[in-house]
């Protein structure tokens, strides 16, 4: 098995346009996020996929590797589709450059998972709910599991209860942290999107959608 992390990049950030490149303790936000990346024992390599040269040159200036990808991207899975074509892996984990904090031990539990599940086509890390109050808010993404940590669905506005005790067993929030097995997202990426997909704007829901 051999695992890289990519993190899909641009600049037209809708909220905040250069979030990417915004930096603070003398580090751009998304070199954080790369250096941290590396501190992971079971990642063999990390790259930035972008359509930026801004970005481009402000990681090559530290070291890093980037893989120039189309400017046509509307989400970061079907960039790092493209990216991740050119490189020699099994496995492929897609890291948010605006996640500085990512904890290096976090990718090592997700690729713990994907080293007992290798039959596995995609995995993500989810968090408990912290209030009533996240299950509406439509900024991310929450989820509804199985007994066994499958994902069922995904959503942004609460369809369940909106009382939080009622559903925590089975209602958890989405991170930014998702790992496919390469074959399976080149396989994904060349599928239409679900009516779930499109309503909710929940790339994801497109695994579920299809039966993976």
């Amino acid at each position: 098995m051999k695992v890289v992390a990519i993190i899909p990049s641009h600049l037209a950030s809708v909220r905040f346009p250069g979030k990417i490149l915004f930096e603070f303790h003398g580090l751009p936000m998304i070199e954080h996020v790369r250096r941290r990346a590396l501190l992971s024992k079971h990642i063999n390599d990390v790259y930035v996929a972008t359509c930026d040269i801004e970005i481009a040159d402000s990681i090559q200036k530290f070291g890093g590797k980037v893989i120039m990808t189309s400017d046509q991207h509307t989400n970061g899975t079907s960039r790092i589709a493209e990216a991740v074509a050119k490189i020699d892996c099994t496995h492929v984990i897609l890291l948010q450059g605006d996640e500085p904090l990512l904890l290096p031990r976090h990718l090592d539990q997700l690729i713990e998972s994907i080293i007992q599940n290798p039959n596995g086509d995609a995995w993500n890390a989810t968090a408990p709910l912290e209030s009533s109050e996240e299950l509406d808010r439509h900024s991310f993404v929450k989820c509804a599991i199985s007994h066994n940590n499958k994902i069922l669905l995904c959503f942004r506005r609460n369809p369940f209860f909106s009382d939080l005790d009622k559903i925590s067993g089975f209602t958890r929030k989405i991170l930014g942290l998702i790992a496919f097995k390469k074959e399976f997202l080149l396989k994904l990426t060349s599928l239409p999107p679900g009516l779930v997909e499109l309503t909710e704007s929940i790339v994801k829901m497109r695994i579920i959608e299809n039966g993976y």
